[in-house]
């Protein structure tokens, strides 16, 4: 089912950027008219498309790799498309060598699931992972729980991919790269792979809640990072970049909390409306001659109308408008509300963090079409009278698009989002029509009030014991059972079904998905709440009060720049990383190479061997008597030699 999902989402968006991309560089300014650059283009995406699908097909974790570098390698070739450009070959390098990190991490978490089942198929693996969760293995300077050290390895990996705080610098450098390859990577492909992993390992994940409750924290933070910065970016691609940046943390937080389905259905609807506006973004690109700054937009409606409302449509869906309290509203409504609901039911943090993105996701998106489409036209007067809507192999991927921004969410709400017998159902969920009586067995221990999944896995993953777990009393000199031992009421996890044969898994004890159905009406509101105080400070900002926003840039200068340089990652990845990299090359060049190689060699070849030849040279000197002097010495040493091995 995961892998139907994916199939989907990237054929579909890959058909609908091939088809846009024939209008969009049709006549590339980056390149002369002597230059046969679409074979090249095209090929590209091809690549990408067809290392995408071997990657989401994989059965095994061999082949997911291989389509996993595939999608890197099609990334650096079309984010460097425009070769000439110095900043898009830097911004090609950063993408595949942040990405490499990443990567090293799952590289290790493969490893170590080959060393700990003998086996990369998922089903074998998936098979073992309850006697996982009970063992110890030594990594680094200790030894940790199995399931934990090897969940945690291949999150790394899917933070490189999908931009996650800390591995996310490669991602607003990306749109060096031309437009249709930013709705490609962006929108509902590259990006999203490590999404699909997580949800893909989500028996692994289940039984290793210390790596779940990561990936909560990490994926709520980007997701708060993220929105910050896209408040204050003025090149309309960056402020789409950072959104699909924090979008994915949405996505993670969801997988976090165990509902993988939920993580899923906004990986599904936001490939609709971020793709529909990474194309409108080009479109309005087009339109302006290749100007990508914001500030010199303005007052475009009624040049390309189009689109405009698929840019409309697009701004509705991630935003979230829809009907409170019912299933009725755009593709984001849906998808986004069932993340925070789920994120109020298993992580407080997560929760409070999603609801502000929300709100500052709502404002810098209504900030985009207000600066974009609304206003006087500002900038070069010239390109604002030329002006001109895209041609129809451009916009009818727009319209097609709008369609899934629209419908997507409540198409698939109850299959991804419904009650836990129809995603048990839809996803073929191990075990799920043994829910209640294991419940019964292995939750009746967790504390009141607490998210029972979090509570029975706990100890296992630590090694502590539960509080009502009579084996941890055993008598002295008695050898307790070995779950009872190492991992509290772990041994219980032992009872339950094992994790394969379904597209994802959630433990019988994973509660998370029941409980968010039932969470207050204000829970329920907050996203929404959230999307009308941003689209009402983004209305004030720049309809009502346009001079408001330099006003208060002024006003406080340290955070404007603060989030205008992106909370100065780049900055301090560059004094850490980037320089002493940069001095110990420089120093191994010359010192090393330079000083030491190249001197030795040289040395020996200008210094060492002339002398040697000179003095050969003299020593043949053609006199007889200098040859018979040499081998009378000869004889003499060797005599002595003889002599002296005799001697003992």
């Amino acid at each position: 089912r995961l892998t139907a999902i994916m199939l989907i989402v990237v054929t579909t968006v890959s058909a609908l950027v091939h088809l846009y991309s024939m209008g969009y560089m049709a006549h590339d300014d980056n390149f002369a008219h002597d230059e046969h650059y679409k074979a090249r283009f095209f090929a590209y995406l091809s690549f990408f498309t067809f290392a995408m699908l071997m990657l989401v097909t994989a059965d095994n974790l061999l082949q997911m790799f291989f389509g996993w570098e595939g999608v890197g390698v099609a990334s650096y070739l079309l984010i460097g498309f425009y070769y000439k450009k110095q900043s898009a070959g830097a911004a090609a390098m950063k993408a595949f060598i942040v990405n490499r990190v990443g990567d090293f991490g799952f590289l290790l978490g493969i490893f170590g699931l080959f060393w700990m089942t003998g086996s990369v198929q998922f089903d074998a693996i998936f098979g073992q992972v309850p006697e996982l969760a009970q063992t110890q293995m030594q990594f680094l300077w200790g030894d940790w729980n199995s399931a934990e050290v090897l969940a945690v390895l291949l999150f790394i990996g899917a933070m490189g991919k999908s931009a996650q705080l800390f591995l996310h610098t490669w991602l607003p450098d990306a749109m060096e790269g031309p437009t249709p390859v930013s709705a490609l990577i962006h929108a509902a492909t590259m990006v999203t792979a490590g999404v699909f992993l997580v949800a893909r390992m989500s028996p692994l994940y289940e039984f290793a809640p210390d790596a779940k409750l990561f990936i909560t924290v990490i994926g709520a933070t980007t997701a708060f990072f993220a929105a910050t910065v896209g408040l204050v970016q003025n090149d309309i691609k960056r402020v789409i970049a950072y959104s699909t940046c924090s979008q994915l943390g949405y996505m993670f937080v969801a997988a976090g909390v165990g509902v993988y389905s939920v993580a899923m259905f906004h990986l599904l609807t936001h490939a609709f409306f971020k793709a529909l506006l990474f194309l409108g973004a080009g479109s309005v690109i087009h339109a302006m001659h290749h100007e990508q700054d914001m500030r010199n937009y303005g007052g475009l409606r009624q040049k390309i109308p189009l689109t405009f409302w698929t840019m409309l449509i697009g701004t509705l869906a991630i935003t979230g408008v829809g009907i409170p309290l019912t299933d009725i509203g755009f593709a984001g409504f849906l998808s986004k509300d069932a993340v925070i609901e789920s994120a109020w039911a298993g992580n407080t943090y997560a929760f409070w963090l999603l609801v502000i993105a929300a709100a500052f996701t709502s404002f810098y998106s209504w900030r985009l079409m207000f600066m974009t489409f609304w206003g006087t036209p500002r900038g070069d007067r010239h390109t604002h009278e030329h002006a001109h809507e895209s041609p129809r192999v451009m916009t009818v991927p727009l319209v097609a698009l709008s369609v899934g921004a629209i419908f997507a969410g409540m198409v698939f709400y109850e299959p991804f989002f419904g009650p836990r017998e129809e995603v048990s159902r839809y996803f073929n969920i191990a075990g799920s029509e043994a829910s209640a009586s294991a419940e019964g067995e292995a939750g009746a221990e967790a504390p009141a009030g607490e998210n029972s999944a979090q509570a029975t896995t706990e100890g296992a993953a630590t090694g502590a014991a539960a509080p009502a777990q009579p084996a941890q009393a055993a008598p002295e000199g008695e050898q307790a059972a070995p779950g009872a031992a190492e991992g509290g009421d772990q041994a219980a996890a032992t009872d339950f079904p094992p994790p394969v044969g379904g597209a994802i898994y959630m433990r019988p004890d994973n509660e998370v998905l029941d409980e968010a159905h039932h969470v207050p009406a204000w829970v329920k509101l907050s996203p929404f709440i959230a999307m009308l105080g941003g689209l009402l400070v983004a209305w004030l900002f720049y309809i009502r009060y346009p001079e408001a926003p330099a006003r208060l840039a002024a006003q406080q200068p340290a955070l404007y720049r603060f989030l205008l340089n992106k909370w100065y990652f780049d900055e301090i990845y560059d004094f850490v990383f980037v320089r002493p990299a940069r001095w110990l090359g420089r120093a191994l060049w010359t010192g090393g190479d330079g000083a030491v190689i190249d001197g030795a060699i040289n040395g020996v070849a200008m210094g060492i061997i002339p002398r040697l030849t000179r003095f050969a040279g003299r020593v043949q000197s053609g006199y007889l008597f200098h040859y018979a002097f040499a081998m009378v010495l000869g004889i003499v040493g060797l005599l002595i030699w003889v002599m002296m091995r005799g001697a003992y």
